[in-house]
C-alpha cells in the first residue's frame, strides 16, 4: 500500500511531459552557469589509425598499448572512410522496439547516507530504494548463469519506463530544453534563446555541480546493459541466405564489436559460451546526465566502446597501476557506505569527483567520445563517465595475450573476496597455450610462417608473454599441490568434467577447470586446492584431487612454448585426447598425430609401408596435409604452384624415394562427381563406417555417369567482389585477387565425403605477405584452410578429402580410383577466378588496368601476341596479318598489334576498351577482333 501511494505521488508530480513519451518525473532543477564545477584534468591520448593499421584491430591495440596504458583509457578515431551503417536507425527498430531503462538519482551518486541511517531521517521526494541487486555480467540461456545474491538494503537503480529510441530522443530534447533554458539568470546566452544548446564543457560543469553539491534533485533514465541478441546490435550482421550488400563489408570487420572478442589472438576465442556483456556486446542508450559510475571490467579485461550516434559521452580514466590507490580513496571518503556495502565498487552505483581524486594524488584523465569514435579501456583501469544527451553506444570485452597476467591476478583476488567469476581463466590460458603449441609444431614441419603462426610465435619463447603466464600458473599449481602433501590421492579428471556444468569451489567460487578436490562423501561437491582441506572432515584416504594434467605434462607445456621440439610433439598429440570437442584444432590433431616424426623414420619402416599400400597412401596424405604439400602420386617433373601463384618445376617426389611404391598406387581415370547420386545416397541410415571402400568409391565417383566427362561440374556463386589493391602479389597472370573477395561453391564435404556441402572461399589481407586465401566449410567455419596461394588452399581441401576417403576404406588400394578426380581440382577455378561471370565483375574493379601483370597477359591472349614456339613460324608467315582476305585497315592494325610489346598492347587495349572511351571506338575494336578471330 505504501508503495502504491508513493507511485501515485510520483504520477502527480510528473508534468510538462513531451508528446508521445512515457511518464516522466517533473523537472524542477535549472542550470546556473556561475556554479559550474567542471574538474581540471588532463586529456587522455587520441589515436588516428591509418587504413593499414585499421586492418588488424588486435595488432593496433598492441601497438598503442605502450603509449596509452599509463592513462587507463584512450580515444581511437577510425579512418574517414570507415563509416558502418547503424541498423538501429531503421524505422522498425527506431520507432517500434522498446527497451527498459533505469532511474538514476544523480544528486545521490556521491552524497548519500547509508540505507540504515537514511531510514531514520525524513524521506526525500521520489526516492525509491532498489530491492533488486545489480549483476554486472549475465550468461546466455545456453550456459550456466551465476546466481545473484540478495541485495535488499543496498542502494541501486530502480526500473524506469520502457522507451523506443525515437521516444527517448524526444524526451532527452525536452529534458535539456527545460533544464538549460536558465531564464532566471539574466545576461546568460541561454536567456536570449530558450533553445540554446549547451556545450560539452557546460554540461560537464553542471553534472559535477549536481553530484558534488547535491542541492537539487535530478532524476534521469539510462538504457544500460541491453543485450544485443534481444534488442539488436548497432553493427550490421550478415544473414546467410540473403544477397550481400555494400554494408556487408562491415559485418565481417574486426572492429565490428560482434567479432572483436573472438578475433585470432584474443584468448576469449577459447571460450565456447556466449557470455552476454563480455563476448556478446551490450548496448547503451543514454540521455543527458545518465551515468556509468566508477568500475573496472570483469576479470580486468580490456573493453572497447563505440558510439554509434548521438551526443558526446564524457569519460574519466585511472591507470591500472593506480587502482589500489583509487580504492583506498573511495573507502576513505565514503566509509559508511563501504561499511554497509563492502562490494560497493562492484555495483556501479557510486561516483566520486575527479577533483577529489586528484586532491588525494590519484591521476585522472578525460576523454570526450563523439559519434563514430571508439574508447579503449585497459586492464584494471577504473573508468566512469556520463552522457551529454541522447546517444547509442555499444561495448564488448577483448583479451589479447598481454591480458593473461591481469586476468590471473583478477581471479586470485576474486577468490579472496569470495566473488563469482564470469569465465574460466584456466580454460582460456590452456586454450591459448594449445593453439600456440600447434602453431609452433606446424612451423617446425613446414618452415613457413603465416600471419596466425607469426602472431602466436611472438608471444612464445622463454621471454614471451604467453610463456610467462603459463609458467606462473604452473608454479602456482605446483605450490598448492605441494602444500597438500600426501593427504590426497591424485586422479585424472574426465575430459567433460566442466563442459556441461562449470565447476567452482564451494567456498571461494574459484574456477576448477585445471584441478579440483573432492571426497567420496560428497561426489558432487568440489573445492579448489587452496580450500581442499575445508571440504569435509573425512579421513584422507576418502579424499582425492582431480587433475586435468599432471605436473610433468604442465612443465612440458612450458618447455613447448619455450621451443623444445620434443615437448611440442608431445602436446600436439595430447590436444586430441584432452580437447576432443572444444579446441578448434582438435580434428586436425587426430589426423596429424602420427606424422610428427615422419622425417626421422628409417628405411625399414618405408619397406613395411610398401607391404601395405593402404597404410602407405594414408600416411603420405597425412604428411602432405601437415606440410601443406601437394600429394605426389605421379612421376618426377610434375608442376607445383608456389605461394605467389606462379608455376615452378618440382625435381623429385617428396617423401617417397622408391618409384615402385608409386606405381602400386596408380589411380584410375578422372570421372564426374554425381551430385544427385551423392545427395540421395547420403541419406542412407547406415553410417559411412559400415560401407565398404568400393561402395564409397562409387558414391564419390558416380560411376553411372558418362565416363568421357573428365571435369567436375562446378557452379561458383559470387558473394562479394571485394576491392582492388594495387600492390604486388594482389594479382597473377591468371587472375586478380580483390581484397574482401568471397565466393561459394558446392563440393564434397571434408567431414563426410559421401555428402556435399558449401565452401566459402575468401581473399583476406595478410599485410606484407599480400593476399591470404581461406577456404572454410560454410556450416562449420572452424573447418578452414588458409594459405598465401589460392591453389594451395584447395590442395589442402582435396588432401583432407583423400585422407577421409582412405580412413573410411577397408578394401585394397586398387579400389581407391575415386582419388584421381581430386588431383585435377584447380584452386583458381574453385575460387571462381576462372568463371566468366566472376571475371567480368572483378575486371570492372580495375578499369584503368593498374594491375599490369594480369592485363599484360590478358592483352597477349586477346590480341594473339604470344611469341612463336620453337620450330614454328610467326603468324605473319602463315598469312596472318598479311592475309589478303582482310581489308587494308584491318591488316595494318593487326600487323601493328603483332609487333607491339605487352605494355603497348595494354595501352592500346585501354585506349580502345576503357570505360571513359566512346561507344564508337568500342564497336570498331569489337568488329576488328571478330574479324581477327575468324581469320585463319
Amino acid at each position: 500500500m505504501e508503495e502504491d501511494s508513493e507511485k501515485q505521488s510520483i504520477k502527480r508530480e510528473s508534468s510538462l511531459e513531451p508528446d508521445s513519451s512515457p511518464s516522466s518525473p517533473k523537472i524542477t532543477a535549472r542550470w546556473n552557469p556561475s556554479e559550474a564545477c567542471r574538474p581540471s584534468v588532463d586529456d587522455a591520448p587520441i589515436f588516428y589509425p591509418t587504413n593499414e593499421d585499421f586492418d588488424d584491430p588486435l595488432g593496433y591495440i598492441d601497438k598503442l598499448r605502450s603509449k596509452a596504458e599509463s592513462y587507463g583509457i584512450c580515444r581511437i578515431v577510425p579512418p574517414v572512410a570507415w563509416r558502418p551503417p547503424c541498423p538501429l536507425k531503421e524505422k522498425k527498430i527506431w520507432e517500434n522496439s522498446k527497451f527498459p531503462t533505469r532511474i538514476q538519482l544523480i544528486d545521490l551518486l556521491q552524497n548519500r547516507e547509508p540505507i540504515k541511517k537514511s531510514t531514520k531521517t525524513k524521506k526525500r521526494k521520489r526516492r525509491r530504494i532498489s530491492k533488486i541487486g545489480y549483476t554486472r555480467r549475465r550468461r546466455d540461456s545456453g550456459c550456466d548463469t551465476a546466481s545473484s545474491s540478495d541485495s535488499e538494503g543496498k542502494f541501486g537503480f530502480q526500473t524506469g519506463p520502457d522507451f523506443t529510441l525515437e521516444e527517448f530522443q524526444k524526451y532527452d530534447e525536452y529534458f535539456k530544453e527545460c533544464y538549460f533554458q536558465a531564464e532566471d539568470h539574466p545576461g546568460s546566452r541561454a536567456s536570449e534563446n530558450k533553445k540554446f544548446k549547451p556545450k560539452v564543457k557546460d554540461i560537464e560543469g553542471e553534472y559535477w555541480r549536481i553530484v558534488e553539491q547535491a542541492t537539487d534533485e535530478v532524476e534521469v533514465y539510462y538504457g544500460a546493459d541491453l543485450e544485443t541478441k534481444k534488442f539488436g546490435s548497432g553493427f550490421p550482421k550478415y544473414t546467410p541466405g540473403y544477397p550481400k550488400s555494400e554494408a556487408d563489408q562491415y559485418s565481417e570487420c574486426g572492429w565490428n564489436l560482434n567479432n572483436l572478442s573472438r578475433l585470432p589472438g584474443s584468448v576469449l576465442a577459447f571460450e565456447s559460451c556466449d557470455i552476454s556483456g563480455v563476448i556478446v556486446p551490450w548496448l547503451y542508450v543514454g540521455m543527458c546526465f545518465s551515468t556509468f559510475c566508477w568500475h573496472v571490467e570483469d576479470h580486468h579485461l580490456y573493453s572497447l566502446n563505440y558510439l554509434h550516434t548521438g551526443d558526446p559521452k564524457v569519460w574519466y580514466g585511472i591507470p591500472g597501476n593506480h587502482a589500489a590507490s583509487f580504492e583506498d580513496v573511495m573507502k576513505k571518503r565514503l566509509p559508511d557506505l563501504f561499511e554497509e556495502q563492502p562490494d560497493l565498487l562492484h555495483q556501479l552505483v557510486t561516483q566520486l569527483s575527479p577533483r577529489i581524486l586528484k586532491e588525494e594524488g590519484v591521476p585522472v584523465y578525460r576523454a570526450v567520445q563523439r559519434s563514430g569514435e571508439f574508447i579503449l579501456t585497459f586492464p584494471k583501469a577504473y573508468h566512469s563517465g556520463f552522457n551529454c544527451g541522447f546517444n547509442c553506444a555499444e561495448a564488448v570485452n577483448v583479451a589479447p595475450v598481454d591480458w593473461l597476467v591481469h586476468g590471473q591476478n583478477a581471479v586470485e583476488g576474486y577468490s579472496k573476496q569470495r566473488r563469482k567469476t564470469s569465465l574460466s581463466h584456466d580454460k582460456l590460458l590452456l586454450g591459448a597455450a594449445m593453439e600456440a603449441t600447434y602453431c609452433l609444431w606446424e612451423l617446425s614441419l613446414s618452415k613457413k610462417k603465416n600471419p596466425v603462426i607469426a602472431r602466436w610465435k611472438r608471444v612464445c619463447s622463454e621471454d614471451g608473454l604467453l610463456t610467462k603466464a603459463v609458467k606462473k600458473r604452473v608454479q602456482m599449481e605446483e605450490e598448492r599441490l605441494h602444500l597438500l602433501q600426501d593427504g590426497f590421492s591424485l586422479r585424472k579428471m574426465e575430459g567433460d568434467f566442466d563442459i556441461k556444468r562449470e565447476r567452482e569451489c564451494f567456498l571461494c567460487f574459484y574456477d576448477l577447470h585445471m584441478s579440483a578436490s573432492s571426497c567420496k562423501c560428497s561426489p558432487n561437491r568440489f573445492a579448489c586446492l587452496t580450500h581442499a582441506k575445508d571440504l569435509c572432515s573425512c579421513e584422507s584416504k576418502e579424499r582425492f584431487i582431480l587433475i586435468r594434467h599432471t605436473l610433468d605434462e604442465l612443465w612440458a607445456l612450458v618447455r613447448a612454448l619455450e621451443g623444445d621440439l620434443d615437448a611440442i610433439d608431445l602436446w600436439a598429440s595430447k590436444c586430441r585426447d584432452q580437447y576432443p570437442s572444444q579446441h578448434p584444432r582438435a580434428r586436425e590433431y587426430s589426423y596429424l598425430k602420427t606424422t610428427s616424426c615422419l622425417k626421422s623414420r628409417s628405411s625399414s619402416k618405408v619397406q613395411q609401408r610398401e607391404q601395405n599400400n593402404l597404410q602407405l597412401v594414408s600416411e603420405r596424405l597425412q604428411s602432405d596435409l601437415t606440410t601443406n604439400k601437394e600429394v605426389q602420386l605421379k612421376q618426377d617433373g610434375d608442376q607445383d604452384v608456389n605461394h605467389h601463384g606462379h608455376e615452378s618445376e618440382r625435381n623429385h617426389v617428396h617423401g617417397i624415394t622408391d618409384k615402385s611404391a608409386v606405381t602400386d598406387v596408380k589411380l584410375g581415370e578422372g570421372v564426374k562427381f554425381d551430385e544427385k547420386k551423392i545427395s540421395v545416397e547420403s541419406q542412407n541410415p547406415h553410417s559411412v563406417s559400415d560401407v565398404g571402400c568400393s561402395e564409397l568409391a562409387k558414391k564419390v565417383e558416380g560411376k553411372d555417369q558418362d565416363a568421357s566427362t573428365n571435369r567436375l561440374s562446378l557452379s561458383v556463386e559470387l558473394l562479394n567482389s571485394g576491392s582492388l589493391v594495387v600492390k604486388k602479389l594482389w594479382c597473377s597472370k591468371q587472375a586478380i585477387y580483390p581484397k574482401g573477395f568471397k565466393s561459394r561453391v558446392k563440393f564434397l564435404s571434408v567431414l563426410d565425403p559421401t555428402k556435399l556441402t558449401n565452401y566459402i572461399s575468401e581473399v583476406l589481407d595478410a599485410g606484407l605477405l599480400g593476399p591470404l586465401f581461406r577456404v572454410s566449410v560454410e556450416d562449420n567455419p572452424t573447418e578452414n584452410f588458409s594459405n598465401v596461394s589460392a591453389e594451395k588452399c584447395w590442395q589442402m581441401v582435396t588432401q583432407r578429402l583423400k585422407l577421409e576417403i582412405i580412413k573410411k576404406c577397408d578394401q585394397p588400394v586398387s579400389s581407391l580410383t575415386s582419388l584421381q578426380p581430386l588431383e585435377s581440382i584447380n584452386g583458381l577455378e574453385m575460387f571462381g577466378f576462372l568463371s566468366p561471370h566472376v571475371i567480368k565483375v572483378v575486371e570492372a574493379l580495375d578499369p584503368k588496368h593498374q594491375l599490369e601483370e594480369y592485363w599484360n597477359q590478358k592483352a597477349v591472349k586477346l590480341f594473339g601476341a604470344e611469341p612463336p614456339k620453337e620450330g614454328e613460324k610467326d603468324d605473319t608467315e602463315k598469312g596472318g596479318a598479311s592475309d589478303p582476305s582482310l581489308d587494308r585497315d584491318t591488316r595494318l592494325l593487326r600487323g601493328l598489334l603483332k609487333k607491339a610489346t605487352p605494355e603497348e598492347l595494354v595501352m592500346m587495349h585501354g585506349l580502345l576498351c576503357g570505360e571513359t572511351r566512346n561507344t564508337e571506338l568500342k564497336e570498331e575494336l569489337s568488329t576488328l577482333v571478330d574479324k581477327m578471330e575468324k581469320s585463319p
